[in-house]
């Protein structure tokens, strides 16, 4: 069956590939069976073997994971790493003081030894992968449960992961695709030592804040540089003032002669999450429950935050990277409830459900597949309320330091307080340690506030079976509650939990306020109803085999896996959208530093910009960077498939060469997680020529432009 499988993609994707070529998130290792021919059709002008390749030097050595949850490139030999600003945000802010604010306004490195150390950054080296799913498959039959079969396959997982790490020297990760259908083991090194070289003032690499996220046009400078340490041996190793900068096993190129219309252009990324094969009642359940109450809850945690972040600087440093990334969900959740109510992506969802269904009760396919829709429907029937539910205490935990902090605190407490001398003794550096983490950077007025706005939020709105505490909380009010809380918990200070360490009682811990709303929030998370136990194994069951009868069948045109934080490549073109008038340029597939200038705003938090932007304007010393008809470019649109996770990803030519990083979609096309819009479909990119100029003529630091390999006008 797999090979009857195997023609049938193969003949789709010769048919349907050049219809929608910019749809689809393709696995390298699959690049020249599935891809290469339409890619070289489009403007490539490498083989498959030059993007990746197991035992010579390729494309993917110069694509790391970026902590975690972005994606970055090599661009020189001495492991400098770009990716966006926003993506190295956190670690900028961490660095930051009010004496030396970075994250307001900039730092370049002037040599090696002025490169800056976070406390934890790591980058991540894809290695090489392959499939397992007849392996992994083997191990499991039908009449298993869902806890049954993910028992079996995680004793394999951990067998193939065990198998392939040669001692510890690799990070194996087997993951699952097509909803349980098919496995692929994933090989990777960690680097740990990872510094800050550079990044522009928070007025260029954020330019339009909150209000231009997700919207064209941009004008944005999304980027920053750190470095990639390694030991003398270029082997991973911890920070130490005797590691040495990684040469690199390949670095890219970086091309300086522009963009223009229908240029190819390819991204290759750790995309974070797609839902492109979700059934249509998840859709509704998510634009009727789930998101508005994401949407309700974070806007409530902004408007906390941002009244305490805007009087005092040291706040604000404080909560910048954490109010960016509830910004950055609260407008994405908003926007992919217009977009799928616009789009009415669940009506078009139950018409394929409806062609799948009959062709699912056919009589061969019926005793496998017949019941899957059915079954599908009833669970997100009975989860619908638990889904707003879920939300609303999901931003709870995410938003409030104190809804989460005193349970995990607790544990170890409790662990210390039950154990005898020695055993305390051994406990106490780690108790220690994470106490002093825990309670380094905070604004207890915030912290108090967000909880009792929350708290009072998630109680009117679950409409759901609450936690205990929070019955009991109702009776005298939230903000009294959380006063009176903080003022009786050894969870309000560091200093109260040190005097608790010093005579632990487990009574008194056990008796806390803090400690108590905090687990009972914790439990409420992780509970599973009796009476959801059998719809959730049916679900599970039931959605593997709608994924696995629409491909069997033919009726998907998906022809690719979800995202999940593994690395893919995407291909398009650069492409315009309708011209429109807040943009100047001659062609609405890119913007210039005079729209950026028309846009700024003195002393808007928003658009602002420093006088030595306004200055440099003034003067048009673009250098090589500037465009054959004389501007300079800042951002530019490509037609490629990409979502959260891509960000920082680089944007390459045919060639291979770099051109551009990607850093944000339109919101027109916000619904791209769950349904391809071949029509609206953008990626946002900052301009490589604009970042080079960035580094080179207006921050002086053209040291660091020097390390690159430039392909400049008139090359070959």
């Amino acid at each position: 069956m797999r090979r009857i499988y195997f023609i049938l993609t193969t003949f789709l994707i010769s048919f349907s590939g050049t219809l929608f070529a910019n749809e689809g998130m393709w696995f390298l290792m699959h690049i020249e069976r599935l891809n290469q021919r339409d890619m070289e059709k489009m403007g490539l002008q490498l083989t498959a073997e030059e993007i990746y390749s197991i035992n010579n030097q390729s494309l993917k050595d110069a694509i790391v994971q970026f902590d975690g949850g972005c994606t970055a490139s090599i661009i020189s030999n001495s492991g400098l790493v770009i990716t966006n600003h926003h993506c190295g945000y956190n670690a900028i802010a961490e660095l930051s003081t009010e004496e030396s604010n970075y994250l307001k306004n900039g730092f370049w490195a002037n040599s090696i030894n002025d490169e800056l150390k976070p406390k934890s950054l790591s980058v991540r080296f894809f290695v090489r992968m392959d499939d397992v799913s007849d392996r992994i498959l083997s191990k499991v039959n039908d009449t298993m449960s869902e806890k049954e079969r993910e028992a079996f396959i995680n004793k394999e997982i951990a067998k193939i992961e065990q198998e392939n790490n040669e001692g510890g020297k690799y990070t194996v990760s087997v993951r699952s695709f097509y909803q349980g259908n098919e496995y692929y083991y994933f090989v990777y090194q960690d680097y740990k030592d990872v510094r800050l070289v550079g990044t522009p003032p928070e007025s260029i690499g954020k330019y339009g804040g909150d209000t231009d996220n997700w919207e064209w046009p941009r004008h944005t400078g999304d980027f920053s540089l750190f470095r990639v340490y390694a030991d003398a041996d270029g082997n991973p190793a911890p920070y130490s003032k005797e590691n040495v900068p990684l040469k690199a096993k390949y670095h890219l190129p970086v091309n300086i002669n522009g963009v223009k219309e229908n240029d190819f252009a390819m991204i290759l990324g750790y995309p974070g999450r797609t839902n492109r094969w979700m059934p249509a009642e998840g859709i509704e359940q998510n634009v009727n429950y789930a998101y508005p109450a994401w949407v309700e809850a974070s806007k409530l945690s902004m408007d906390v935050m941002k009244k305490y972040m805007n009087k005092d600087e040291s706040v604000n440093l404080m909560y910048a990277s954490k109010y960016a990334g509830i910004a950055n969900y609260w407008k994405n959740r908003q926007g992919m409830i217009d977009a799928l109510t616009k789009h009415k992506t669940a009506k078009t969802k139950r018409k394929l459900e409806k062609k799948f269904n009959k062709w699912a009760n056919k009589k061969e396919h019926k005793a496998i597949y017949g019941n899957v829709v059915t079954n599908i429907n009833n669970y997100y029937n009975l989860t619908n309320e638990k889904a707003k539910h879920d939300n609303y205490l999901i931003s709870l935990l995410r938003s409030s330091k104190f809804s989460v902090l005193p349970y995990s605190l607790g544990r170890i407490l409790t662990n210390y307080t039950n154990s005898n001398e020695a055993k305390r003794k051994e406990i106490l550096p780690q108790l220690t340690a994470f106490i002093e983490s825990s309670y380094k950077e905070y604004h207890l007025p915030l912290e108090k506030e967000i909880l009792a706005t929350q708290l009072k939020l998630y109680n009117s709105k679950s409409n759901y079976k609450l936690p205990r505490e929070i019955i009991t909380v109702q009776k005298i009010g939230f903000n009294t509650y959380v006063t009176n809380s903080f003022k009786n918990s050894i969870f309000k200070s560091k200093e109260s939990l040190e005097t608790f360490i010093k005579n632990p009682d487990v009574d008194q811990l056990k008796n806390d306020p803090l400690y108590k709303l905090s687990s009972d929030l914790l439990a409420k998370y992780r509970e599973q109803p009796e009476q959801l136990v059998q719809p959730i194994n049916d679900y599970q069951t039931s959605f593997r085999l709608l994924v696995d009868g629409l491909r069997k069948s033919g009726l998907s045109s998906i022809l690719y896996p979800d995202a999940n934080s593994t690395l893919r490549l995407t291909y398009g073109k650069v492409r315009a959208l309708p011209k429109d008038a807040r943009n100047d340029a001659n062609i609405n597939n890119y913007t210039t530093l005079k729209g950026m200038i028309k846009k700024y705003k003195p002393n808007d938090a928003e658009f602002d910009l420093p006088s030595d932007m306004l200055n440099i304007y003034e003067k048009k010393d673009y250098g090589r960077y500037a465009d054959d008809k004389g501007y300079l470019p800042v951002n530019f649109l490509t037609d490629n498939d990409i979502t959260g996770g891509n960000s920082g990803s680089p944007v390459l030519n045919g060639k291979g060469e770099l051109i551009g990083l990607a850093f944000d979609g339109n919101i027109e096309a916000i619904a791209g997680d769950v349904i391809f819009d071949h029509n609206l479909q953008r990626t946002i990119n900052v301009d490589i020529r604009y970042v080079l100029w960035l580094i080179d003529k207006y921050s002086n630091a053209k040291h660091i432009v020097d390390e690159l390999t430039i392909v400049k006008k008139g090359n070959p």
